[in-house]
C-alpha cells in the first residue's frame, strides 16, 4: 500500500477534488493515508483536508520542504507525491498495484501520463507536447505525480529543500533508466494555462528550466516564477 504526499499553499479550490479520488475507493484499496503538508493556507484548505480524513502536518513554506516533511512522516513503504490540481483517474490502482508488484519495481520509480481538465485543442496539443517531453528527456514535473518506494527514494536522498525545481532535481537522480510511465492520467487543473496562456506559461517553464540547467539557483527561479 501506498502514502500519498500532497503540498498545500491556498489549494481550496483543487484538493477537494483531488482528494475525492483518494479517499473513496482507494483508501480501501492501494491508499494507506493521505498527508497533506500545508505551507500556512490562509483559506479552507485545512477544512478541506481533515473534513476528508486526511492527515494534516504544517511546515514553513517551500514544496521541497513540505514533499520531504510528508515523507518523513509517511508509513508506508511506497510513496506517491502529487499535487493538489491533479486528479489521478479511475485505473490508477490497477496500474499502481501492477507497477509495485513486477519484479524490480522498487527499484524504480514512475510517472503517471499528463492530462488537462480542458476540452479545448489548445489542451490536446499541450498534452502531446508534454508526452513528447517524456518520450525524449524522460522528464516529468510534478503535476504528473510521482510513484516511488521508500527504499528508493531514500537511497537517492529524498526530495531536497528547494522552493522550485524540486521536481526536476529528484527525477535527474532517479534517473532515465529508472523511471517509467503509467497509462493512468494524472489530471491537472488547466486554470494556470488559461490565465498566462497556452503559448506564454509553457515558454515561461522553459526559461525556468533553462536557466536552472544553467546554474540560476532556485532562490532566484522563485522570484522569476511568481
Amino acid at each position: 500500500m501506498i502514502s500519498v504526499v500532497i503540498p498545500t499553499l491556498n489549494a481550496e479550490r483543487t484538493l477537494a477534488r483531488c482528494l475525492a479520488a483518494l479517499v473513496g475507493p482507494a483508501m480501501r484499496g492501494v491508499v494507506r493515508e493521505v498527508i497533506i503538508v500545508d505551507g500556512g493556507s490562509t483559506d479552507a484548505t485545512a477544512a478541506i483536508a481533515e473534513d476528508a480524513g486526511a492527515h494534516l502536518l504544517q511546515t514553513p513554506p517551500g514544496r521541497g520542504r513540505q514533499l520531504r516533511g510528508g515523507a518523513e512522516a509517511a508509513k508506508s513503504d511506497w510513496l506517491l507525491f502529487l499535487h493538489a490540481d491533479t486528479v489521478l483517474e479511475e485505473t490508477f490502482e490497477e496500474e499502481v498495484r501492477a507497477f509495485m508488484n513486477r519484479q524490480g519495481g522498487a527499484a524504480q520509480a514512475a510517472a503517471f501520463t499528463f492530462a488537462l481538465d480542458d476540452y479545448g485543442a489548445r489542451a490536446r496539443v499541450m498534452e502531446k507536447i508534454v508526452a513528447l517531453r517524456c518520450r525524449l528527456l524522460a522528464l516529468p514535473y510534478g503535476d504528473q505525480g510521482l510513484l516511488v518506494s521508500r527504499r528508493l527514494y531514500n537511497n537517492i536522498g529524498g526530495f531536497a529543500d528547494m522552493p522550485l525545481m524540486e521536481d526536476v532535481d529528484i527525477i535527474r537522480r532517479i534517473g532515465r533508466k529508472r523511471l517509467a510511465f503509467l497509462r493512468a492520467h494524472a489530471v491537472t487543473s488547466a486554470a494556470r494555462y488559461r490565465q498566462s496562456g497556452y503559448i506564454l506559461r509553457p515558454l515561461k517553464n522553459l526559461s525556468i528550466l533553462t536557466l536552472y540547467a544553467c546554474g540560476v539557483p532556485p532562490r532566484l527561479l522563485v522570484k522569476l516564477y511568481g
